[in-house]
């Protein structure tokens, strides 16, 4: 493929513009690859799966349109019950009301030019063409994914002494999917620099505040993403996630963001077979949506071979509703026995959510470590073993970026210290060798070994999404929690590894609030590839909590 960087970037000679992975870097990891342009799969999504669709009414007020779920927005665009424009006008509207005091969307499209993309949706539906069960919607997709056309900025390209992005070439394979299934893309959601930490600010396009309270973070790297759903500036938003991405940012903006089994949602980059970290997905306000969102999003493409086939049981998101969780059985970790610093009325609130549980009829244990087996010792290996292949990978992508000395001077200290674990050491530790790299990925295989035997008894592992509420926007990132000092820009979401290394299905669900009106979130970690099964609890949780339906940010409240 070409070199990820345009020829405009202004490195001498070669240095700093190899070739890069966009999928490695995806969410918590970023992706410099995604600058790399792809052509077009064959073959488009189905015009719309076959669900229990709900029956929607005209509003009076047409600003109402953006309070409907996903599924309702799509059945009143086939039905021609609202109009494309209308919808479109409807969004911009709040987009223009309410990011300003958050920055969630960014590298907006002019509004004449996305009304009129609008109103060519409507032609096509007055002509008799659907495009898919996303038919005129509008989409910002996070800004380390390609949309061809617009620059992607990774939250580094384009900030004072780097020069911007040139405009993608091509879609990114997630963007054709949407596209295929009739998303308009207006603009683009807020990310970290390269996606590296759990807190959306960078020198592009600057911070982006938390739905609930706009001093604080929003989370990340999705933040934009969850906080533009969150607020109704979206009726959905793909996210992507190495370190917690669509979990940590849904926590603390009381929405639902699923981390899938590796390889359902795939990603095109130059290297598929050693990275198996990051992964995109879908954020959204209803059990329902993410399980449609995932259906068009999921499924095999032949330039991604470790991808895996669409999953039937996802296409029918109706099915989940009537699910019952009597009898289902969880293991809840908590704090892991004390091991991870967490705040305690992060402990209080989700250990309430937890005790809702039981009243579901879901039988729950406390489970104080995580499970052992030969070659993995539990709570003292998780973290290790995360270093290794956190610097291994990371490291290694943005490594090129490194090699060059003007951008290397403007790289964030948390990617100089993912490059440096790597190259020399960080934390007391050595230069990651490829000994290292092996042995790391022998007791990452040990730990799956360990939770396999884990599922035999349990259906699902639960445990926070974050081990705080969100914290002071004017922060780099949390220096301690309850008095414990933390390591590195990423200790304090070690919360978030354990899915990531299982490579399992982990969804996020909103878990309560703390007293002074911030969310969190649950972690709720499937069997290998039983991402159906995690959307059967979300649609559960939902039905017995109405947490995002009963709890409106206050900028949105009425």
């Amino acid at each position: 493929m070409a070199s990820p960087f345009s020829s405009d970037v202004g490195t001498p000679g070669s240095e700093g513009r190899a070739q890069l992975s966009r999928r490695s870097l995806v969410a918590g990891a970023s992706a410099v690859g995604a600058l790399i342009g792809v052509a077009p799969a064959a073959g488009a999504a189905p015009a719309a799966p076959s669900v229990v669709w709900p029956s929607v009414k005209r509003p009076a007020d047409l600003s109402r349109i953006v309070s409907w779920s996903a599924a309702e927005l799509s059945v009143a665009i086939r039905r021609r019950t609202v109009t494309c424009v209308e919808v479109m006008s409807a969004y911009l509207d709040r987009i223009e009301a309410v990011n300003p005091k958050v920055n969630a969307i960014v590298a907006l499209r002019p509004r004449a030019e996305l009304l009129e993309e609008a109103a060519g949706k409507d032609r096509l539906l007055a002509a008799g063409t659907y495009q898919g069960w996303m038919h005129g919607f509008p989409q910002a997709a996070k800004d380390l994914a390609n949309v061809k056309g617009m620059p992607t900025s990774l939250g580094f390209f384009g900030q004072p002494g780097v020069p911007a992005a040139s405009p993608a070439t091509a879609d990114a394979l997630v963007v054709e999917r949407m596209r295929s299934a009739g998303a308009i893309f207006i603009g683009k959601t807020n990310t970290p620099e390269f996606g590296l930490g759990s807190h959306t600010y960078n020198n592009v396009f600057g911070t982006t505040f938390n739905a609930y309270d706009q001093s604080r973070s929003a989370g990340g790297s999705s933040g934009g993403a969850a906080v533009a759903v969150a607020l109704r500036m979206l009726p959905l938003a793909d996210g992507s996630d190495f370190f917690g991405s669509l979990r940590n940012p849904p926590g603390w903006n009381n929405v639902l963001g699923l981390r899938p089994s590796y390889g359902r949602v795939p990603g095109v980059g130059n290297e598929q077979f050693v990275q198996q970290g990051g992964t995109e997905g879908p954020i959204a306000r209803t059990a329902t949506d993410l399980a449609l969102f995932l259906d068009t999003l999921a499924g095999y493409d032949v330039r991604a071979p470790l991808s895996i086939e669409r999953d039937a049981e996802l296409r029918q998101p109706g099915k989940p509703g009537k699910v019952s969780m009597r009898g289902r059985r969880v293991a809840w970790m908590a704090d892991l026995g004390g091991y991870l610093p967490m705040d305690p009325e992060v402990l209080e609130v989700t250990g309430a959510a937890v005790d809702r549980m039981r009243g579901m009829g879901i039988e729950v244990d406390e489970v104080d470590a995580l499970p052992t087996a030969p070659g993995f010792a539990g709570n003292a290996d998780l973290w290790p073993t995360w270093l290794v292949f956190r610097h291994w990978l990371i490291g290694g992508i943005l490594k090129p970026l490194h090699d060059n000395p003007q951008l290397r001077e403007k790289m964030k200290p948390e990617a100089l210290y993912e490059v440096e674990g790597l190259l020399t050491g960080a934390d007391g530790n050595p230069a990651i060798s490829g000994i290292d790299a092996w042995n790391g990925s022998v007791k990452r295989t040990a730990m799956y070994q360990a939770f396999r035997q884990l599922f035999e008894t349990y259906d699902y592992v639960v445990l926070p999404t974050a081990q705080i509420f969100p914290f002071d926007a004017e922060e780099t990132w949390p220096k301690q929690i309850h008095g414990t000092a933390m390591s590195s820009y990423h200790r304090w979401m070690e919360v978030t590894a354990i899915g990531t290394l299982l490579g399992a299905p982990t969804l996020a669900v909103p878990g309560g609030f703390s007293g002074d009106g911030l969310p969190i979130g649950l972690q709720v970690i499937g069997r290998n590839h039983d991402d159906a099964g995690v959307l059967d609890f979300a649609a559960a949780w939902e039905r017995e909590t109405r947490f995002v339906e009963d709890h409106l940010p206050p900028l949105i409240a009425r």
